[in-house]
């Protein structure tokens, strides 16, 4: 879940646009390969970006949120996305194969530890990983915290933030056959794998529109569908992952295992008025994370590009950066 959704607005709390120092695709096995850069300060303090979606990609406006004196910002398309190959494939794609992914990156690049920064999937990928992998975490910055547990699929995808947004509800719903719409995840899944490229299509970009829509708070809910390509993957992995309820052993398991990272510190950024990520699991996050901050912002949605979730961000990132040495970086 993450959309770039009026990323314009957030400019003028980002640093200026920079270019990569390294590009690179990598062989992660199974068949995929994943395009992965580096960008800033090659001996600064190294930080992980973790995009959304599944199946976002990550941006050039990602690069922004660090001073790029201080940072080596690390970003890479997950399997299936962005530049990654094969697109939108679905095949060796899981949770866990992220994870062994971040780790592959971590080893190619020589790094030992680093800091993890990731919002909406990207935050639900930073806290597994982490808690898989606690000693090369030095540092979490979370935003738009998705926990990938059921009752926020049923927001989502089970009308909860369609009271809110009826409008957009109601044409996201007429996509499907009315005996078909106790499970909309499921009857999306159904069309989006149905081999039929021009149905996959048109389901994928009904799918993006429905969270594009939601993602800002100067939403009118006509957000757009995006280029075909992108709306295709990002609607097939996010699919493939919320149908198998994130490859998690239980549901609530990131919550249950918050005593692996108990002793990293980290942030998280939460719009009050997030109606794809409500604030409740950002909660419940701080509430079992002695180290963890939150901080809620008052007038922001879900986006990335909210302006008061930019600006903390990046004055966030910016303390971690000066005081690198204290956390291990």
């Amino acid at each position: 879940m993450d959309k770039f959704s009026g990323q314009k607005r957030a400019v003028a709390h980002l640093y200026p646009p920079i270019d990569p120092f390294d590009q690179r695709m990598l062989d992660v096995g199974d068949g995929h390969h994943i395009y992965v850069e580096q960008v800033g300060n090659p001996d600064g303090a190294p930080v992980i970006v973790l995009h959304g979606g599944p199946g976002g990609g990550c941006s050039p406006a990602m690069r922004r949120y660090f001073d790029p004196e201080l940072w080596r910002i690390i970003l890479f398309d997950q399997r299936g996305c962005g530049r990654s190959r094969p697109h939108a494939s679905v095949r060796a794609n899981t949770t866990w194969h992220l994870v062994a992914d971040i780790e592959r990156i971590r080893h190619t690049l020589g790094i030992e530890r680093w800091a993890v920064f990731g919002g909406s999937w990207g935050a639900t990928l930073g806290l597994i990983y982490a808690q898989a992998h606690p000693e090369h975490v030095a540092y979490l910055a979370l935003r738009g915290v998705f926990l990938s547990m059921q009752r926020e699929l049923d927001w989502f995808y089970g009308g909860g933030a369609g009271q809110f947004w009826p409008d957009q509800w109601g044409r996201f719903v007429a996509m499907i056959p009315e005996e078909e719409r106790g499970d909309l995840i499921a009857a999306y899944n159904r069309r989006l794998f149905s081999g039929d490229l021009m149905i996959e299509t048109r389901y994928a970009r009904a799918w993006a529109a429905w969270e594009n829509a939601l993602a800002s708070m100067e939403s009118d809910g006509g957000g757009g569908e995006g280029p075909a390509d992108y709306a295709r993957a990002f609607a097939r992995l996010e699919n493939h992952y919320f149908v198998n309820k994130g490859f998690l052993e239980v549901d609530g398991q990131i919550l249950r295992d918050l005593h692996r990272i108990a002793q990293i510190p980290g942030t998280i950024v939460q719009g009050r008025y997030d109606m794809i990520c409500p604030p409740l699991s950002a909660f419940r996050l701080v509430s079992g994370w002695p180290s963890g901050r939150l901080h809620m912002i008052k007038a922001a949605g879900h986006a990335l590009s909210e302006p008061g979730i930019s600006q903390e961000l990046v004055r966030v990132m910016g303390q971690v950066g000066e005081k690198r040495v204290k956390f291990g970086l």
